[in-house]
This record gives C-alpha cells, structure tokens and sequence, in this order.
C-alpha cells in the first residue's frame, strides 16, 4: 500500500497511509472520478479561491476568534484557547465546508444537493448554502436524529431543504449516510453529494479537510498575535467522522512539537456496548466508500454506534484520523456521555459559553491531560449548544445538581 509523505495528505490514489481509498458501486464511478480528476483544479482556481474567500469573510464570518478563556485556564492551571467555530453563520464550522462544495458543485455543473446530516448542523450548513444559490437540496436524517435535533429540522425546512427520514438501523448518521448514498446511485448525473465529515471516498477526505484547514490556518496568525509563537502545545478535538478535527489539527500535522489530540465519544463506557469509540473498539474494514477504522463484528457487521452527542454517533472514522491513530502521531482519548455533560455545565458557568454536546467531549478531555502554567492549548470549539438544549434541559432535570457541580 502506498504510503503519504505527508500527514496532511493523501497519495493519488487517496490514501493515508493504509486507510483512504475509494470503494464504490459501479454507478457511482463517473461521479467519483470527475471530483477527483477536477477537485484539485477547481479548488486552486483564482476566482473560485477569490469567491470563496469573500463568502467566508462576509456570509460565513470569518475569521472565527481564538478566545483565552480566563476562568477555564485558571481551574486547570494553563493557558486554554477556545477557537469559536460555534460563531459561524448557522453555529458550527459545517458551514466552512459546504460553501467550498456548493462552488465546487456550481463549476460541475450540478443542479441539485443531497446530504447526510447526524446532530443536524451539516444538514443546515448545506441548506443553508443551497438557498444562497437557489439549488434544489434533500437532506437525510435518521428517524432518531430527527427527534432530538427538532430545532436543526426546522431550520433546515424553513431554509427550504427536503428533509428525508432514514428508518433503518440504529436511526442514526450511519443510517442517514447509507440512505444518501443511495439517492445519489440513483442520480449520478444531475446531483451532487455534499459529505459533511472527512468520510467517504476520495477525494472526499481530502476535499473536506482542505476546506476546514481555514480554523488551523487561522490558528497560527492568531496564536502568534496573542503569545508571539504560532505553535500552540496542543490542539484538541471531537472526532466522530471527524471533520472539525481534521481543520483544527490541519497546519500542524506536520509540526511534531504540538501535541494532536483527538477526543471520541465512549457512551455509556467504552466497553458497555452503548459506545462510539472506534480506534479503541474498530478494526480495518471499508464503510461509506473509503477502508478505515470501523466498529464491527467478526464477520464484518457494523456494530450500531452510541452517543448522547448525534454528530459523534457514528461507528467509523475518517481515513485521515484513521492514521493518525495507527502512526501513533496523534492521541485518542474518548469521553462518556456524563463526562460531557459534566464539561458543558462547566464551559457554562465558567465563561458563559454554551457548547454543543460534540465540543463537550473535547473539553472533557482536559480532566485526563496534564499541562503546565506555560503552556497554551487549543480546544476547537465546533459549534453552539442550541440544538442541545432539550438534553441539557433534561440533565439538569434529572441530574441537574451532579453535572452542575
């Protein structure tokens, strides 16, 4: 198998290290290899770099700050930075991403959109973008998602956005992705299929993670305005597919003195079978188009995947994240449901910040790091806690007096 030079990308053929690839139906080979013969030119393009600049700066509200949050840093006796994704135009950093794809899609000459969507949030990133240029756009979303994520629904309905239920399965993002996958065997030629996560087949990975890298370019002029060196001691991130990580970690990937740190979802535990961390309970196999880590029995079935937080129920991860796992350059940790909520309260109450569940599992990771009083860390803050409020209403109804401490 071919191997990358470097950690940032992937070979021709799209691969990191053992983990990328394209793994597709017959039908979806003409669609495929017109994104990977073109995505590269399209995206260097100086007028598509022109208008995808200006949209980020004066649609999406770019650049995003990189906040010291005084009273996290003093509880953990360090130097926490918070880059502020969740104040991005529709309150998550999806947006970053579907803007690049929605040009992209306009340059092939696509007409219609169709998408996958788990908390919701790339579902109405990609609503979103297709109401900005009048294209037609489908969303699918599992039956369960569509229950705790009622407020993301609505948007993307009032945005105009078809919002197709998925039934089978888990009701989940695994679920939702299968049912878009479907829809675009079924319309190769007219439609465009717009991942939110750094999953799929190449070039998707690739594609998403080059339109996320905006939140660690802007890092480093950031980081460097604020404390005069551009290298923070660590970044750290969610990671379900694991797109907003793959933008956070993207410009220092290849800088080994920052510690690259990668937070999943445990559930219940990671060994109750109610999980979704898949470097501690995946193997190699293929899903969604690409090999890389997946939760799965021994004869190759994926295990359902669980997690309070609906952008990280999902029983893979992207190729990308795959090899930072299996090189050992970046480090895994995984955060139970309870642990989250236990972090978002905190977050709250600290600084005034309301995350979403995702994000909370990043920050929850700092009860397990240790870092001194000179060091300055990053948590990438991927979006808001709005579409979380019904959970954390519940929280605080049933544990309310637990989770606040």
């Amino acid at each position: 198998m071919p191997t990358t030079t470097s950690y940032k990308q992937p070979t021709e053929q799209g691969y990191y290290g053992k983990f990328g690839g394209a793994y597709i139906p017959e039908m979806l080979h003409r669609n495929v290899e017109e994104l990977q013969a073109r995505y590269l030119e399209i995206m260097q393009d100086a007028q598509f770099r022109k208008e995808y600049a200006a949209l980020l700066r004066d649609y999406v509200g770019r650049p995003t700050p990189l906040y010291l949050a005084s009273r996290l840093s003093a509880h953990f006796g360090t130097n926490i930075y918070l880059k502020r994704e969740d104040l991005c135009h529709t309150g998550a950093h999806k947006v970053n991403n579907t803007v690049g794809q929605i040009l992209l899609a306009e340059r092939l000459g696509k007409k219609r959109i169709i998408a996958e969507t788990g908390a919701g949030q790339h579902g109405v990133a990609t609503a979103t973008v297709c109401a900005l240029k009048g294209v037609e756009c489908v969303v699918y979303m599992g039956e369960k998602d569509i229950e705790r994520q009622a407020p993301n629904v609505a948007r993307m309905k009032m945005l105009g956005a078809t919002v197709v239920p998925a039934t089978s399965g888990s009701k989940t993002l695994k679920d939702a992705t299968n049912e878009a996958i479907r829809a675009w065997i079924n319309n190769p030629h007219d439609t465009h299929y717009i991942i939110g996560s750094v999953v799929g087949p190449h070039p998707y990975p690739d594609m998403v993670a080059r339109f996320q890298s905006i939140i660690s370019e802007e890092m480093r002029w950031q980081l460097k305005e604020k404390t005069g060196s551009e290298l923070p001691t660590a970044v750290v991130a969610c990671v379900g597919g694991g797109s907003n990580a793959a933008g956070a970690f993207y410009h220092f990937l290849d800088e080994p003195s920052v510690r690259i740190v990668a937070v999943e979802a445990a559930g219940h535990g990671v060994t109750s079978g109610l999980s979704a961390a898949t470097t501690a309970l995946g193997k190699d196999g293929v899903l969604h188009g690409s090999r890389s880590l997946v939760m799965q029995t021994d004869d190759g079935q994926v295990v359902e995947p669980h997690s309070i937080s609906a952008g990280l129920d999902y029983p893979g991860i992207g190729p990308m994240h795959a090899h930072l796992f299996d090189s050992g350059r970046g480090e895994f940790l995984s955060a139970t449901d309870d642990d989250a909520l236990k972090a978002a309260f905190q977050l709250a109450q600290l600084e005034g910040i309301i995350p979403a569940l995702e994000s909370s599992h990043a920050l929850a990771a700092l009860n397990d790091l240790k870092f001194g009083a000179s060091d300055n860390v990053i948590i990438c803050l991927s979006g808001r806690g709005d579409k979380d409020l019904a959970t954390y209403m519940k929280a605080m109804g049933v544990e309310g007096s637990e989770v606040s401490g």
